[in-house]
């Protein structure tokens, strides 16, 4: 594969997407599917953090089509709020990157509805959207979802007997617990795209080790790993190159529903956009069907209302 880049992203005018997240990884895909045409609307908790991001991509590309909707991950509520309004505004929905996330936070804090908070803002959040959002995916034009995984998700493994994490608590094994829920969201929900006919791709990608604000934002700027992250910056790949892999999972006419992509050096973890290798963990389809039983449990079966084309 060539060294893709986002000047490779073909035209996307008449396209819809959304992107969870307002800086960082989410910050990049939003510009770069605002420049390649596509109308972007950029999802995330903070309004302040969301004008903000909206004025530095219309300075950037005055012709953006964008704007900000508030959308709380850690809030089922707020996500059904968000569904509902995009349902009751549009007709369909292109491309949806579920992007936002939380890092180890340094103790178990929960969601507004219980859960522990990077599963729940990861994951479960993001589960909630597409499933809300798949009646308008299904009536796009060649829809796609993009779920954002991690290299940590190569450490994961999903305790279906503890998933929130309440009996034992350590932040970095529960946020690779998350990121294997998303990869393997990700396979799941391709598999039922395709025997329910759907139409809708889904695909998952990784943006190996970027310099976002991801770790300043859970353990802290003054936390070990972010002081890490702040001295040793050089050794993290700009955002707008980690962003690379959601792009082309998003955009590229080669990227195949079902897919997993991320950076191509050594061990993934910088790099430009190349099919990505695939935990063992992650093809696990028995423990991939509980997964996504339990969390519509948890979430209320937001996928109820998605039915085939008619």
């Amino acid at each position: 594969m060539t060294r893709w880049i986002s000047a490779d992203i073909p035209p996307q005018h008449g396209r819809c997407a959304v992107v969870t997240g307002t800086g960082g990884l989410g910050f990049e895909t939003a510009l770069a599917l605002a420049n390649a045409g596509a109308e972007v609307i950029v999802a995330g908790r903070n309004a302040a953090k969301g004008a903000e991001a909206i004025d530095k991509i219309r300075a950037a590309a005055p012709a953006a089509n964008i704007r900000f909707e508030t959308l709380d991950l850690a809030s089922l509520a707020s996500v059904a709020a968000f569904a509902a309004r995009l349902r009751d505004q549009r007709g369909s929905l292109d491309i949806l990157v579920n992007n936002a996330g939380v890092m180890r936070p340094p103790t178990w804090q929960p969601t507004a509805d219980g859960f522990e908070l990077q599963l729940g803002t990861n994951y479960l959040g993001h589960f909630a959207l597409t499933g809300l959002l798949m009646p308008l995916l299904i009536k796009g034009r060649k829809s796609r979802v993009v779920t954002l995984s991690s290299v940590a998700a190569r450490q994961g493994k999903i305790n279906l007997d503890d998933i929130n994490a309440k009996d034992r608590f350590d932040p970095m094994p529960v946020y690779s617990q998350s990121k294997l829920a998303c990869l393997m969201f990700a396979f799941e929900l391709e598999r039922r795209s395709v025997a329910s006919g759907w139409g809708v791709a889904s695909l998952a990608a990784h943006p190996g080790v970027s310099r976002t604000d991801l770790l300043h934002n859970a353990p802290g700027r003054r936390s070990a790993i972010g002081i890490t992250r702040s001295l040793l910056w050089f050794l993290f790949q700009p955002a707008a190159r980690g962003a690379l892999p959601t792009l082309f999972a998003a955009t590229a006419p080669q990227a195949m529903g079902g897919g997993y992509y991320g950076p191509d050096g050594l061990g993934e973890i910088r790099g430009f956009p190349a099919p990505s290798k695939i935990p063992p963990q992650a093809q696990n389809h028995t423990v991939a069907e509980r997964l996504w039983e339990i969390s519509e449990e948890m979430t209320g079966n937001p996928f109820a209302d998605t039915v085939p084309p008619t």
